[in-house]
Parts: structure tokens; C-alpha cells; sequence
């Protein structure tokens, strides 16, 4: 019988928006190489769900952590139909999350961002989980993924494509 964990994580992610339908992608900071080189791997913001958290607010919550963005600058306007899961790769599989996961279950939301590009601050939270930001065109969301991701921001782009 296999030690490996069965349980998937859940977690929420959010496709933060622009007025000029962009979409935010930071640059995580866990990407950079001891040469001070990146893998060059980006995302959109997301974590993992309380218990008894409402997606929602872990939703907020998250992306606030994480750029600084708060409720009053995010207009929630889509959520996924259903959660998107992903494994992750052997390698990682009991390194990450107290190796109580093979991966993630995931909802998505799709937020406008009504705010101006001072309001974000990676540094938000401590420690800061990126290191740079950028607009991004949305076609391009699955070229700047960490590769065992691609499948979901593939569907979370589809999903959410009218809204963009």
C-alpha cells in the first residue's frame, strides 16, 4: 500500500482583472534560484481555505494577502461552475503542506479590479509570497505557469473569457 497522501487541499484563486482586461500575474518568490535567476514561473493569486472559511471571504482574504488588493478595489463578478483540481508532480508530493496533500481543489473567482496599480503591494503580508507583478494578456496566462498548472488556468481562462 502507497504512503502517498489522497486528500486534495481546498483552496481558492483569483483572476484579477483590469479596466483594460488584463490579468494580474506576480512572480512567486519560492521560483528564484540561489543565482538570484528566476524560473521565470508566475501566478495568480490563490491559498488555501480555513475550515468553515466561506470561499468568498478566503477568496478577499487571500488576495488582499497577497497584493494588497482589498474588497473595496475587487468587484467578485464569476466564480467557477464547479472546483478545478491538479496533483502535484511526484517530487513535490509529502514536501508541500505537511505532506497531508497530493494536491489542490480549487474555486476560482474572477474579479474586477476597481482600484489604480498603487493600490497593490506585495508586501502586504509577512513574509511576501512574490516578488514582481505585471498585466498580463489573457492568452497568455498558460505560457507564464509553473507546467503541472497549466490545465487549470487553461480552464479558468475559458470559464471566465465572457467576463475578461
Amino acid at each position: 500500500m502507497s504512503n502517498q497522501p489522497t486528500a486534495y487541499r481546498p483552496c481558492v484563486g483569483v483572476m484579477l482583472v483590469s479596466r483594460s482586461s488584463k490579468v494580474f500575474v506576480a512572480e512567486r518568490l519560492d521560483s528564484r534560484h540561489g543565482n538570484g535567476h528566476t524560473a521565470g514561473y508566475w501566478q495568480m493569486p490563490q491559498g488555501g481555505v480555513d475550515p468553515g472559511e466561506d470561499l468568498r471571504e478566503a477568496a478577499l482574504r487571500e488576495l488582499a494577502e497577497e497584493t494588497g488588493v482589498t474588497a473595496d478595489k475587487a468587484e467578485i463578478i464569476g466564480v467557477t461552475r464547479e472546483p478545478i483540481r491538479y496533483d502535484l508532480p511526484d517530487e513535490l508530493i509529502g514536501k508541500l503542506w505537511k505532506g497531508r496533500y497530493r494536491g489542490q481543489e480549487q474555486v476560482w473567482f474572477c474579479a474586477r479590479f476597481t482600484g489604480e496599480d498603487h493600490d497593490i503591494d506585495l508586501e502586504a503580508h509577512d513574509p511576501p509570497e512574490f516578488s514582481q507583478w505585471k498585466w498580463l494578456d489573457p492568452e497568455q496566462l498558460p505560457d507564464v505557469i509553473v507546467p503541472f498548472k497549466k490545465h487549470i488556468y487553461r480552464s479558468v481562462l475559458e470559464e471566465f473569457r465572457a467576463l475578461i
